[in-house]
């Protein structure tokens, strides 16, 4: 079993009572930009291990009755259909997850905001889409010289132009479908707005990553850079803090390098700064509730090594730069891990090699290392899945679960009605037939129900997958990797 390295309970605590102490220094109403992901945060989760993916949701939970929710996106994300990579949908289908997912626990979700709005036609359509839905929907602007024109800015012809936003409750949650989205304007905005009207708001940042009181090159550090290797980010000493109290933290490039621009800013907006550092803004309490480093430090460097197959599988898929694999190559280096650190790429590799077909491995939370190879009926991952689920339900491995008579007529259909070429089943058609089969089928049945254990679990194809086997995996909770190579060489690939 895998360790746990962070306490859970304790973190929910510690950062709901970070929150109201500093909405209290405030005029009773602070703009806190929620960095990373507010649900879902399965990097946080990968990395200390106990982290519930859903923590920070839980410790909102906790502030509902104070707290609403203002969603901002990019008007030029939707203009471009940019895509989060770790669910495969657009920005804008998020915006509509995410205001369900808040809407099902019971927080609530006042407005969307569309940032550096101007005119851009999806923009539009999506904008008359929430507002038919009841949904408010507020416009910001492009500033010309923003960040560094601060007189333009912080005047009634820069944040003056945005559209005030109209809230209730003393939190006001700043989050968005992903990076760039606009959320740190959007808070500053807000503050203009709420000085012109005589409300002396507050600003806080909300960022798990990097950790600020952990060492700038601890694995956990490293693996928040790997994670951001798209966007350049650096963690770095936060020299501003340094400066004023004496005591080392860690912050990332972006922050430091705007924080002089921000503290010019809050100067003109509220007559004085509140803060004399980045690490200030911040209300991150993860590091407090760090329990095993060393199992946390090993499950880092294991996320360095996922996200360095990630980049070169969105390098040769197009979606991503050389720059970034380099970078992560360096963090390897860093945190002193190889891919050969990672128990499935071998085994999935080796048993490529053995077929010469496409092969792949899961590694169970025991240590145990399954493999599956390509047959005339099951794609490979279908087999490994079939593979794992009899490991753990202890079914013998020479038992069929899915025999040919139940697969070959799905491949007759796949083939014969829906034009496939390839007859082999998928991981998400294996699951539907096991479900079937388990109706008659005790063995099938004892499998089902080991479903659960492949949560957390590790996985590596020899081939880059489907997209229907991705999000199998995604869906199961199982971290997947994929070597950089397709398994044919047409140039179209599902």
């Amino acid at each position: 079993m895998k360790k746990l390295g962070f306490d859970n309970e304790k973190y929910l605590q510690m950062q709901s009572e970070q929150i109201q102490n500093r909405i209290s220094q405030f005029d009773n109403k602070l703009y806190l930009e929620f960095g990373g992901k507010l649900f879902d945060d399965f990097h946080a989760s990968r990395v200390l291990p106990g982290f519930a993916p859903d923590s920070k949701l839980k410790m909102l939970l906790k502030l509902k009755d104070e707290a609403e929710i203002v969603i901002v996106i990019n008007a030029n994300d939707i203009e471009k259909s940019k895509m989060r990579g770790d669910l495969g949908i657009t920005y804008d289908l998020d915006v509509l997850r995410l205001m369900d997912a808040f809407h099902d626990v019971g927080l609530y979700v006042g407005s969307v905001v569309l940032a550096q709005y101007a005119g851009q036609p999806a923009a539009d359509t999506f904008k008359n889409r929430l507002e038919k839905l009841g949904t408010k929907v507020y416009l910001h602007y492009p500033i010309e010289g923003y960040p560094s024109n601060i007189q333009y800015i912080v005047s009634d012809d820069g944040y003056g132009k945005n559209e005030y936003i109209e809230t209730s409750r003393p939190l006001v949650v700043i989050t968005a479908p992903g990076p760039g989205s606009g959320k740190m304007a959007t808070c500053l905005s807000q503050l203009y707005h709420e000085y012109k009207r005589g409300v002396k708001a507050g600003y806080a940042k909300f960022e798990t990553f990097p950790v600020w009181n952990l060492p700038l090159n601890h694995p956990v550090n490293l693996a928040y850079e790997a994670a951001t290797a798209d966007l350049n980010d650096v963690n770095m000493i936060d020299p501003f803090h340094l400066e004023a109290y004496g005591e080392t933290t860690v912050n990332y490039n972006r922050d430091v390098e705007i924080f002089p621009v921000l503290n010019a800013m809050f100067e003109k907006i509220v007559g004085k700064s509140p803060y004399h550092s980045p690490t200030d803004m911040g209300v991150n309490m993860a590091g407090n509730c760090i329990i095993d480093d060393e199992a946390c430090c090993e499950a880092s460097r294991q996320e360095i090594i996922r996200r360095y197959y990630n980049a070169r599988c969105d390098q040769r898929q197009g979606r991503g730069e050389k720059a970034a694999v380099y970078k992560i190559e360096l963090l390897m280096k860093k945190a002193g891990v190889s891919v050969e650190s990672r128990a499935v790429v071998g085994a999935a590799n080796q048993r490529a090699e053995l077929t010469g077909e496409p092969a792949a491995a899961i590694e169970l939370s025991d240590g145990t290392v399954v493999t599956g190879k390509t047959t005339s009926l099951l794609g490979a991952s279908a087999s490994v899945l079939l593979n794992a689920l009899k490991v753990l339900g202890g079914i013998n491995h020479e038992i069929h679960l899915l025999p040919p008579i139940i697969i070959e007529p799905i491949q007759r259909l796949k083939t014969t009605h829906l034009g496939n070429h390839n007859p082999r089943l998928h991981t998400d058609e294996v699951l539907i037939a096991l479900s079937i089969n388990a109706a008659t089928n005790p063995a099938a049945e004892l499998a089902l129900k080991q479903l659960s254990k492949l949560s957390g679990c590790e996985a590596h194809s020899s081939v880059i997958l489907s997209q229907v086997d991705e999000n199998i995996f995604r869906r199961l909770g199982v971290n997947l990797t994929c070597e950089p190579k397709y398994e044919s060489k047409k140039m179209y690939h599902k």
